[in-house]
């Protein structure tokens, strides 16, 4: 398992050995003892999955405020999507700034988004499965959001045309207005 910075030193993209041969291929998704090795400490009691049917669907940005603030593990096991996190840790030096990664089938990547980063993701092609664990289980009450396209942010999405939303994420606020509890140093 091959374990990179991105950067934010926070934000981590890991990427699986595949094995493959005549009868197809194994990987090992998850290693607790790996992660520990790079100071990835993290308990997940929750896996996701979502199935997202058209290109262009977007999910996010998402985060839910503290105490229960999530980390994610998020792969895409089916097509392929353009995953983003970005930081929202009130005091950051990169306060604002967004990081985005294409995972899909094929390349097995993986990107770990922490606590104090908003979290989305757009699907680059037709029938989408994503799958994530979360060391946090949903809270509705806590769970906040950023509109997709804020300019403040200006996340280079790589769609042509609007992208299909769910009602929340189309009246979601800007960052600035946005709902956060989030600091550096947390």
């Amino acid at each position: 398992m091959k374990v990179t910075k991105t950067k934010f030193e926070e934000v981590i993209v890991i990427e699986p050995k595949v094995y493959g041969d005549h009868r197809g291929w194994f990987t090992e998704t998850y290693s607790k003892s790996i992660l520990a090795d790079h100071g990835i400490n993290l308990e997940f009691v929750q896996d996701n999955q979502s199935f997202s049917a058209a290109k262009g669907t977007l999910r996010g940005l998402h985060y839910q405020l503290n105490p229960k603030a999530q980390s994610k593990l998020v792969r895409c096991t089916r097509g392929s999507i353009f995953d983003v996190a970005v930081d929202i840790r009130k005091g950051s030096r990169t306060y604002g700034e967004w990081y985005g990664i294409e995972l899909n089938d094929e390349n097995k990547k993986q990107l770990l988004v922490p606590k104090g980063f908003a979290h989305a993701f757009i699907t680059l092609t037709d029938d989408v499965e994503v799958q994530y664990k979360v060391d946090e289980i949903y809270s509705p009450e806590h769970e906040r959001g950023i509109l997709w396209n804020d300019p403040e942010i200006g996340i280079e999405w790589p769609i042509e045309v609007k992208p299909v939303l769910s009602a929340k994420d189309e009246v979601a606020p800007l960052l600035k207005n946005a709902e956060n509890n989030f600091t550096i140093g947390e």
